[in-house]
């Protein structure tokens, strides 16, 4: 490695907000509009994301058809992880085009081949028309939405760090944000279509509309993101002449601990996608009872991530984070046996609006810290590899080793031992980030 990239190891820390000059109204534009750009391609991935999870009763009868209902449901969260061991690779390959090119080129291949993948869910016929064939169309489908989800994140957010004047913890929570808004889009769907349509108009064609809705918002993504310029701050860095290498080399400490942090962020959000299947199946509560979770994690992360972004840029992120991590490790067993106890609509929201709360206050500061711990020549490369490495390891298969383990050793707190065993994992990882790498 050459002296320069050692030199480029580290961007240094993230330290509580500290008084800085009052940014211009151009700044301040140009922030607003990064916002806009990164969060639609954000949002609409999610959105894709959740709704395949909140459908996944659905989907198992019409696309992975076998004489064990439990088996079905394994084959639909097995094509769910599946499409993450995609994630990995669309980070590598866009975010380091991304290093190299641009944020904005990077943006625009990630949501071009999202929108192919949805394209591909819409127009699949099931199981029933063409048999297997069926199966591989939709696994094709999620690992195109893999790769592509796979290079968002990490380059939307560096995109959207690198245009923030200030207050970067605020601005980059606006990612967790439209992520919360995908959900909350995906359980309100979930919720009118079980509700207003009946289990034959569900499984003939209600269950596509969803698709169809993101199909029709992907065009409109792609043309707000054709119209923006790259940021000030790549246009100045110096570019990386092997931005995955630098990456594994010169900052793996970095990237390893991103990794660890990351696996919170990553199963408090699956969690919430495994609850209407948890609810449903285990718990056998009605459906539209159970999505009324998906809608109540969706409000409160769009809502309250700017509100814990804030925080953020005064507390310090990985303060904060390190504070929900704790408190995701004391409630996370005891909220599953309050549900266990009392498997009703009154104590879903309960449950939910706890988990919720812990979740978006680990995941809102989550883009802060992790562009941080990169410097702008490889960050799009960190942000994209650290950060699906953490979320194929711990939250992509979550939904599939859930259902196996409940399946296999009948016990309803398995998603409780879960969560907080990651909690563990998560709260160490914060704990070397802020000694060893003086993350606040």
């Amino acid at each position: 490695m050459s002296h320069e990239a050692v030199r480029s190891v580290g961007p240094g820390p993230v330290t509580p907000e500290a008084p800085a000059p009052a940014a211009g109204a151009a700044e301040l534009k140009n922030a607003k509009k990064a916002v806009v750009a990164a969060a639609i391609g954000n949002g609409l991935e999610w959105f894709d994301l959740i709704v395949y999870g909140t459908f996944a009763v659905t989907i198992s009868k019409l696309f992975f058809p076998t004489t064990n209902e439990t088996a079905s449901l394994l084959l639909t969260f097995a094509s769910f992880g599946v499409s993450f061991i995609m994630r990995p690779l669309g980070g590598i390959i866009i975010g380091r085009y991304a290093d190299r090119a641009g944020r904005k080129a990077g943006m625009m291949v990630s949501i071009l081949v999202m929108f192919i993948g949805t394209l591909l869910i819409v127009l699949a016929p099931t199981a029933v028309a063409i048999g297997i064939t069926a199966s591989i169309l939709v696994l094709v489908a999620r690992l195109l939405q893999g790769f592509a989800t796979g290079g968002e994140f990490g380059t939307a957010t560096a995109y959207l760090i690198e245009y923030a004047p200030n207050r970067k913890a605020f601005y980059a929570s606006w990612q967790v944000a439209t992520q919360g808004t995908g959900i909350l889009l995906a359980g309100i769907f979930g919720f009118v279509l079980n509700t207003y349509l009946s289990v034959q108009s569900l499984e003939s064609w209600g269950w596509r509309l969803p698709f169809i809705f993101a199909l029709a918002i992907g065009p409109v993504g792609w043309y707000i993101r054709s119209k923006m310029k790259e940021t000030p701050e790549f246009m100045a860095t110096e570019r990386s002449e092997a931005p995955l290498k630098e990456t594994l080399i010169g900052n793996g400490g970095r990237l390893w601990a991103i990794v660890g942090v990351v696996s919170l962020g990553s199963v408090g959000v699956y969690i919430a996608l495994f609850m209407p299947t948890y609810a449903i199946v285990n718990l056998g509560m009605p459906k539209t009872a159970a999505f009324v979770s998906t809608l109540i994690f969706g409000v409160v992360m769009s809502i309250g991530s700017p509100f814990i972004g804030m925080l953020a840029d005064k507390a310090g992120p990985a303060r904060v984070m390190t504070w929900a991590a704790v408190g995701t490790i004391l409630i996370g067993i005891p909220a599953f046996l309050l549900l266990m106890a009392a498997p009703g609509l009154p104590m879903m929201v309960l449950v939910e609006l706890i988990l919720s709360v812990l979740a978006t206050a680990y995941f809102a500061p989550l883009p802060a810290i992790m562009s941080s711990m990169f410097p702008a020549r490889i960050r799009s490369t960190g942000l994209s590899l650290g950060y699906n490495i953490g979320v194929t390891v711990f939250g992509g298969f979550a939904p599939f080793i859930l259902t196996w383990l409940i399946d296999r050793t009948g016990s309803l707190l398995v998603p409780g031992y879960y969560l907080v065993g990651v909690a563990a994992i998560a709260t160490a990882s914060l704990a070397v980030s802020r000694k060893v790498f003086r993350q606040a």
